[in-house]
């Protein structure tokens, strides 16, 4: 009876007061109003402190009257929402899903269009969303702008990439929010397509931490049939404003009511771990549409990828490695990496090491001239190079008990892809494959469109929607970043989305902060294939005259693999780096990708993270620490571990003398028994880790 009175009251008194809704804690406490003029405002405080000044909310439309001003209240109703539910894959076994909500029913007093701004407090966040319900007033319409505003109290410290519609794939900038500055950045940074529109536009998910001690992280979720959300920032004043990614013509969203946008979230916390840890984003998109989950497996995979990086190799048959302007028939070089006999080599040690599956790029025809020039008409997805045989080397796999896993580089052509997509997946499924990986690089084509824009969105969840009918898991590389959708299809098993190790290996690279952010920015949306486990970082070990490496020790290189979360995790190394350091690599042969529990032991943006997980109906925990350029050392208590059980921890750790630069392969291997009681001392090298697999004892 309370709690009905509760909302009752509110309804009454919402037509003339500001509204507001508290966390289930009662920590955060987010507080709507209409202004004198109608306009909407928010504003958030946590324990009582004002965090998020009055923002404005609202939606420009194209050729319509403006839905940001001119409004009265219909009503005003709470509720409160406590769930938990099981992932197919995860970081854990079952997510809490537990917010307070208030739902404003607005009604604009010129056009008599109706919209309601929905609000969700949880206790690491608040989330709100535009929802326009089916109405005369209106059906379809073109979205030309978004108003939300996100006016904070301080000039924090950021964590930030340039806001470019065509790439997620920067490394961080950390500043203060007044020096956000497109224009001092090192734009010789690897990336072939860049499309920055403005000197302040910044990219989210966007990680913060006050001068007061405060973490604040902005991002979206559920983007559905919307283009990505970037920030355009006002330096002065510490304020952001929505930048919706427009298409080809300058529109943002074409829609038709009813319709949602994506929830824009603002997470706040002072312990960074709940950042790190939370599932809020998860939490906003809808359950799974797929009854059947049973074929959603999680993969360890190694392929035929890194070697062409490093340049043993060659995608295309020809071996001219141009892939710009080949123009003749192509002939066979001897240096084509995706050939029967090597892909055989690499199913042989997947099948002796315990791997799931094997990746293989570079199988199909149209490599000799698929980038750079904008060129629609690239690969049909289904005809192999005549020293691939697909259909024996299918049949090999399964006699070893491997599964390959499918590559499909669109180049930006994604026309092309669709129109290829049922026949590309139908080769799949006759070869067995239960994956692929996708690719977008280079310019879209529709050309003119943006990866970020509306129309790509649609693209990249369309894929994994038909992946789906077939049974077929998706990892999307240069797509946008993924908002929490593999939660309705879980079959988006992972993403690229942002700056990975590949950079390392022809370009200034990551520097060693880059994977302490990610988890707090990119792997809030999902998991990311960042494709970890590089022995040999130099690649002066390749050729004597490179200078690139990647900018980790190797200890830091298997920690990767507890750090940065995906269920679809590679060795990416050559085949005889891992043979060469077999003591390491028993490592990477140990770890598992599906945990029940995850435990944020330490957390801080840009400087450290160290985590514990549990594996699946398992026994065993694997913990992951990593740190920035800084040496570090601490003390972890290990009471994550069952009580009264004794467990043998292995622990691959830097060399007293390890360096990311100067020393990056000096580690050592260590075994201690361990309990609940325990504690273990970490000590990090510059740009190193500690890699601990536990193991309890019978």
């Amino acid at each position: 009876m309370k709690y009905v009175f509760s909302l009752c009251l509110l309804f009454v008194l919402s037509v003339a007061q500001a509204q507001n809704v508290l966390s289930p804690s009662g920590k955060l406490n987010l507080i709507f109003k209409l202004d004198d003029s109608g306009r909407p405002f928010y504003s958030v405080t946590f324990n009582t402190k004002t965090v998020v000044l009055e923002s404005a909310l609202g939606i420009k439309l194209k050729d319509k009257p403006a839905l940001d001003a001119n409004f009265e209240k219909i009503s005003a109703t709470t509720s409160t929402f406590n769930e938990t539910w099981k992932p197919v894959l995860g970081e854990q076994s079952s997510v809490v899903n537990h917010y307070n909500e208030l739902n404003v029913a607005l009604i604009n007093k010129g056009t008599k269009v109706k919209i309601n701004i929905i609000f969700r407090v949880f206790d690491e966040g608040v989330a709100f969303r535009y929802d326009f319900p089916k109405q005369a007033e209106l059906n379809y319409f073109i979205i030309s702008d978004e108003g939300t505003q996100f006016n904070l109290t301080e000039n924090n410290k950021v964590f930030w990439i340039p806001g470019d519609f065509d790439s997620n794939e920067y490394e961080y900038n950390e500043t203060k929010i007044s020096e956000i500055d497109n224009t001092k950045i090192n734009m010789n940074n690897g990336i072939g397509v860049k499309s920055i529109p403005g000197r302040y536009m910044v990219q989210t998910p966007l990680m913060m931490k006050a001068p007061s001690g405060l973490y604040l992280n902005i991002f979206e979720a559920a983007v559905v049939n919307y283009p990505v959300m970037h920030l355009n920032t006002d330096v002065a004043n510490n304020k952001f404003k929505a930048e919706l990614v427009p298409n080809a013509i300058g529109d943002k969203a074409y829609l038709q009511t009813p319709c949602v946008s994506p929830w824009r979230t603002i997470m706040i916390s002072n312990d960074a771990r709940d950042i790190v840890s939370s599932k809020m984003i998860l939490n906003l998109n809808e359950p799974s549409k797929l009854e059947d989950t049973s074929w959603i497996k999680p993969m360890k995979y190694v392929g035929i990828w890194w070697e062409m990086h490093v340049g043993k190799s060659t995608w295309d048959y020809a071996g001219s490695q141009n892939a710009t302007n080949f123009a003749d028939a192509p002939k066979a070089s001897g240096k084509h990496g995706a050939t029967t006999e090597n892909t055989k080599r690499y199913i042989d040690f997947a099948a002796k090491n315990g791997f799931d599956g094997v990746l293989v790029e570079g199988w199909n025809v149209g490599w000799e001239d698929w980038n750079g020039n904008w060129k629609e008409e690239v690969f049909d997805f289904t005809t192999p190079y005549p020293d691939f045989d697909i259909a024996a080397l299918s049949a090999y796999a399964k006699e070893k008990k491997v599964k390959m896993i499918m590559h499909h580089e669109t180049s930006g052509s994604v026309g092309n892809y669709e129109r290829h997509l049922d026949r590309a997946f139908n080769l799949m499924k006759k070869y067995e494959y239960p994956a692929v990986k996708s690719g977008y690089v280079g310019k879209i084509i529709p050309r003119g469109e943006f990866h970020d824009g509306q129309a790509m969105v649609n693209h990249f969840n369309f894929v994994v929607k038909r992946a789906a009918d077939y049974k077929i898991m998706i990892n999307s590389h240069e797509s946008s970043r993924p908002t929490g959708f593999g939660r309705t299809y879980p079959n988006y098993i992972a993403a690229e989305a942002a700056r990975g190790n590949e950079f390392n290996a022809w370009s200034v690279g990551n520097p060693p902060a880059h994977e302490t952010i990610l988890p707090f920015t990119r792997q809030l949306g999902g998991p990311m294939d960042y494709t970890p486990g590089i022995f040999e970082v130099k690649m002066s070990y390749y050729d004597k005259n490179k200078t690139e490496q990647v900018h980790t020790t190797l200890a830091k290189q298997l920690a990767l693999y507890v750090t940065m979360y995906s269920p679809l995790q590679m060795a990416a190394d050559l085949l005889e780096n891992y043979e060469k350091y077999s003591d390491a690599f028993q490592f990477i042969k140990d770890v598992e990708t599906d945990w029940d529990n995850s435990i944020y032991l330490e957390a801080e943006p840009g400087d450290y993270v160290t985590v514990a997980r549990k594996t699946k109906g398992k026994e065993t925990w694997f913990l992951g620490a990593i740190t920035d350029e800084n040496a570090r050392k601490s003390e972890v208590k290990l009471d994550f571990l069952t009580a009264g059980k004794k467990y043998k921890a292995t622990i691959y750790a830097d060399a007293a003398t390890a360096h990311w630069k100067n020393n990056p392969i000096a580690y050592q291997i260590k075994t201690m028994t361990v309990t609940s009681k325990s504690k273990l001392k970490l000590i990090l090298a510059a740009g190193g880790g500690t890699a601990v697999s536990f193991e309890p004892i019978q």
